[in-house]
């Protein structure tokens, strides 16, 4: 199953989108889902980017409402990913629409899979917008395709990672440890795949553009 988050960052901001299987509106993301004449099978958050007017329409345009209050513990995006979960607990997840705003939100969004209840379902996660491609690997080995575009390859070590390996890409590493989180940034594919391993931590891979 596939099941699309979409955030409140403007249209703009999205990428090209495939078909999914579920749609769920965050806040204004319903909003934009609706605008777009796209499904909402769920909208979910306080709503308080959207017009009292907004609002009545984005309700009667979704299948389910979630409305949570303004002051809560968890963001609107944990409790659309808590939801997306409850739906399919391993369906392949892609967030849009959560880039080019509040560097806060952002980070927020990025560290999802560090929070414990996420980090088991890391892999189901993908976060995309018009010049990155975002996905999370645990400890493994693993092959990559390049997407089409996407000139540059990053490895983000959100955790200290043992034996980091990279191969088939401009730069390499064999059996580093990487004691703190950092970005290897501007790697690029010699080819159309690039393979990288750890022994353990938790890494984020970005394929991006200029």
């Amino acid at each position: 199953m596939k099941i699309l988050l979409v955030g409140g960052q403007p249209v703009s901001t999205w990428p090209i989108l495939e078909e999914f299987d579920y749609y769920i509106g965050i806040d204004r993301g319903a909003y934009y889902l609706m605008e777009q004449g796209l499904p909402c099978d769920a909208a979910i958050g306080d709503f308080d980017s959207l017009t009292n007017e907004e609002q009545q329409r984005v309700f009667q345009h979704s299948v389910i409402v979630k409305k949570s209050p303004a002051e809560k513990d968890d963001t609107d995006t944990q409790l659309a990913l808590v939801h997306a979960l409850k739906i399919n607990q391993h369906a392949d997840i892609t967030l849009i629409g959560l880039t080019g705003g509040r560097i806060d939100h952002f980070l927020a969004n990025l560290w999802l899979p560090l929070e414990p209840r996420f980090r088991v379902h890391c892999q189901q996660l993908t976060i995309k917008d018009p010049q990155n491609t975002i996905r999370y690997f645990e400890a493994g080995k693993y092959t990559i395709s390049k997407e089409k575009e996407m000139n540059y390859l990053a490895y983000c070590c959100l955790t200290p990672v043992k034996e980091l390996t990279l191969e088939g890409s401009k730069y390499t590493l064999c059996n580093q440890d990487v004691p703190y989180s950092i970005s290897y940034a501007s790697n690029e594919f010699l080819t159309e795949t690039a393979t990288f391993s750890f022994k353990s931590g938790l890494v984020a891979v970005i394929q991006s553009k200029d």
